[in-house]
C-alpha cells in the first residue's frame, strides 16, 4: 500500500526550513539584502531628480547622499558579520546606553522636526535620525538580556523588567514625545516578538494588546493631524487637502504602472504630484515605473530575506542569536508591511519609510548593520555545522581503522 502524502502544511514548512546547510541561508540573506540595496538607490535617483532640477545642490544630489551612506552601510554590514556572538552581546548595552542618550537629545536644542515629527538631530548640515539606531539596539539589548532570564520570563514581573520598565517605555516616550507614531509602532513589534520568543505567556500579551489598542485609539482622537488622516484613509476626501492628496495620487501612480509599468524614469506622478516622492511613498513610483512585476519582483525579495533570517533563527544554538534575528526579522518585515499597506490603502497614511528602498541615510545604514548581525549569526552557526562535521568524520574514520586493526590481528 503505497506511503500517503505529508499535508501540505507539513511540505510548506519543509521548504521554508530549506536544508541542513546554513552557507544557502547566508547567501539567500546576503543577495536579497544587495538587490534590494540597488533596486533602492535606481528608485532614490529616478524619483528624487526631477524635483531637484534647477537646484543648487544638483538634480543627483539625494542619489549621491543615498549612495554614500549605502556604501557606509555595507561597509558596516562586512565589519558586524565578522563578530562573534560574544562579542555581540559585549556590545548590546553600550548600543541601548547610545540609542537612549541619542534619543534624548532630540529633545534639546539640537532636535529638528521634519514634516511634523521632531525625530531628528542636526548639526550643521548634518542629520541623523536616532530611532533607526533604538530599533537595532532594543533587538540586540533585549535578546541580550532575555537569555540570561530565560528561566525566569514566565513571571510577570521579570517578562515587565526591564525590557518593558524601564527601557522599553523611555524609548517609546522619547519617540512619541517626537510624534512618531509609525517608529512607536515598530519598537512596540520588536518588543512583543523578543518577549513570546523568551517564553512569556500568551495571556499577558492578550492584555497588552488590549491596552495597547486603546492607546493608539487615544491617540489617534487626541490628535488632530492623525484624525484627518483616519478621514482620508476613510475616503472622506471632499476637499483636496495634503493628507487626501498624497494617498490619491499614490493609487493613480499604482494603477498605471499596469503590468510592466511605464517605464523606468517614465513617471508621471513623481512631477510634484506626490510630495517628496522618493520617501515613504517611494513604492509607488516603483510601481509606475515597474509595473505590477517590479512591485511583485520587490516582495519576492523581502520574502526571501524573512525566509533566510527565519532559517538562521530556526537553526540557532543559543537564545541570544535566536531572539535578535526574529527581532530584526519582524522589525524589517514588519516596517516594510506597514509602508506597503500604507501606500496600497490598507492602512492610514502612517510614515513609515520602506527598508533598504525608501530615501534616509540613517534608515538604510542601520537597516544594513541588522542584516550584518543576522549575518554573522548565519556564519557562526555555518562554523559549528562545520566542526560537527568533521568530528563525526574523525570519530568514523577512528572506528573503521580500529575494526581494521582487529581483523589484522
Amino acid at each position: 500500500m503505497p506511503a500517503r502524502p505529508a499535508p501540505w502544511w507539513r511540505r510548506f514548512w519543509a521548504v521554508l526550513e530549506g536544508s541542513a546547510s546554513s552557507r544557502a541561508s547566508y547567501v539567500l540573506i546576503l543577495g536579497c539584502t544587495v538587490a534590494l540595496t540597488v533596486i533602492g538607490l535606481i528608485m532614490v535617483l529616478s524619483s528624487s531628480s526631477v524635483e531637484n532640477i534647477g537646484e543648487f545642490s544638483g538634480s543627483y544630489d539625494l542619489f549621491l547622499r543615498q549612495g554614500i551612506f549605502a556604501v557606509v552601510g555595507l561597509a558596516t554590514m562586512l565589519a558586524l558579520s565578522r563578530l562573534s556572538s560574544a562579542q555581540l552581546r559585549k556590545l548590546a548595552w553600550p548600543a541601548i546606553l547610545l540609542a537612549v542618550f541619542l534619543l534624548m537629545l532630540v529633545i534639546t536644542p539640537l532636535g529638528h522636526e521634519v514634516n511634523g515629527n521632531q525625530n531628528w538631530l542636526k548639526i550643521g548640515s548634518f542629520t541623523a535620525q536616532p530611532s533607526e539606531a533604538a530599533k537595532l539596539a532594543l533587538a540586540l539589548w533585549s535578546a541580550a538580556v532575555l537569555e540570561r532570564k530565560a528561566k525566569l520570563v514566565g513571571r510577570l514581573q521579570h517578562s515587565i523588567v526591564p525590557v518593558i520598565f524601564p527601557v522599553g517605555l523611555m524609548l517609546l516616550g522619547l519617540v512619541m514625545y517626537g510624534r512618531d507614531l509609525g517608529t512607536a509602532m515598530v519598537l512596540m513589534l520588536i518588543i512583543g516578538t523578543v518577549l513570546y520568543l523568551a517564553g512569556t505567556p500568551m495571556r499577558y500579551f492578550l492584555v497588552a494588546g488590549g491596552l495597547g489598542l486603546a492607546g493608539a485609539v487615544t491617540l489617534a482622537l487626541t490628535s488632530a493631524n492623525r484624525a484627518v488622516r483616519i478621514q482620508a484613509w476613510l475616503g472622506n476626501c471632499e476637499v483636496a487637502t495634503d493628507p487626501c492628496y498624497q494617498p490619491q495620487h499614490g493609487m493613480y501612480a499604482l494603477a498605471s504602472g499596469g503590468w510592466w509599468g511605464a517605464g523606468l524614469g517614465q513617471s508621471r506622478q513623481k512631477w510634484s504630484y506626490i510630495p517628496e516622492a522618493e520617501n515613504d511613498f517611494i513604492f509607488t513610483i516603483l510601481g509606475e515605473e515597474l509595473g505590477l512585476v517590479g512591485t511583485l519582483l520587490v516582495l519576492a525579495l523581502f520574502a526571501g530575506l524573512a525566509v533566510g533570517m527565519f532559517r538562521v533563527a530556526r537553526r540557532a544554538d543559543s537564545l541570544f542569536a535566536r531572539i535578535c534575528t526574529s527581532g530584526i526579522l519582524i522589525w524589517i518585515i514588519g516596517q516594510a508591511f506597514i509602508n506597503i499597506a500604507m501606500v496600497t490603502g490598507l492602512l492610514p497614511v502612517i510614515g513609515v519609510p520602506l527598508p533598504f528602498i525608501s530615501y534616509g541615510g540613517s534608515a538604510l545604514t542601520f537597516v544594513l548593520a541588522a542584516i550584518g548581525v543576522v549575518l554573522a549569526f548565519a556564519r557562526e552557526e555555518r562554523r559549528s555545522a562545520l566542526g560537527t562535521d568533521t568530528a563525526v568524520n574523525k570519530n568514523t574514520k577512528n572506528t573503521k581503522n580500529t575494526a581494521v586493526d582487529k581483523a589484522t590481528a
